[in-house]
């Protein structure tokens, strides 16, 4: 299972083209509506929420949770309680967890990425706190995977991919959606 959390405010590049890359992977994603379960993102674009937070389950199915940028959708999520729950519980089970673009800076805030390396939108370092600023674009750090932004969204996506399926299933999808010639 893959939560793959929404706020008003949200990248929706950031959020759904991961969202589609997992999900042709043969992952089971579904979103997680932490504003409500119609949520619209940073440009107008209003997505239905899969489940709301009170529908989420934490435990051993939990493979992955991701967390798209924009703003202010990243504040949303940071000012969520349920948000930094599953943070935790991932960090603490070693799950992958993916950020992109602003919303690498809610796992920097609250220490995690301290001696990792990792990368957000610019702007945002100050908030990786004690994390190795990478000149990456997308940079994987054990299970920690952070993007720089929406231009970037397709190789964040992959990235999700490898780590929770593996590099071959990755070159696959790069194959059939012509990221690759």
């Amino acid at each position: 299972m893959v939560y793959l959390f929404l706020a008003d405010g949200f990248e929706e590049v950031e959020a759904l083209c991961p969202l589609d890359l997992l999900r042709r992977a043969g992952m089971d994603v579904q979103t997680v509506g932490v504003t409500g379960k119609y949520v619209t993102g940073a440009h107008e674009i209003t997505v239905t929420a899969d489940i709301l937070p009170e529908d989420m389950v934490l435990d051993r199915a939990l493979e992955m949770i991701v967390l798209p940028g924009g703003m202010p959708g990243t504040s949303n999520l940071d000012s969520s309680g349920v948000v930094h729950e599953a943070i935790r519980y991932a960090v603490e089970r070693g799950i992958t967890i993916g950020a992109i673009c602003a919303a690498p800076m809610i796992i920097g805030k609250l220490g995690y990425l301290s001696g990792r390396s990792a990368v957000c939108y610019p702007g945002f370092e100050k908030y990786l706190v004690g994390a190795n600023i990478s000149p990456k674009s997308v940079v994987v750090d054990e299970n920690f995977i952070t993007a720089k932004g929406m231009g970037v969204a397709h190789q964040f996506g992959l990235a999700l991919v490898a780590a929770a399926m593996g590099e071959e299933e990755a070159d696959e999808l790069k194959k059939s959606t012509m990221m690759q010639a």
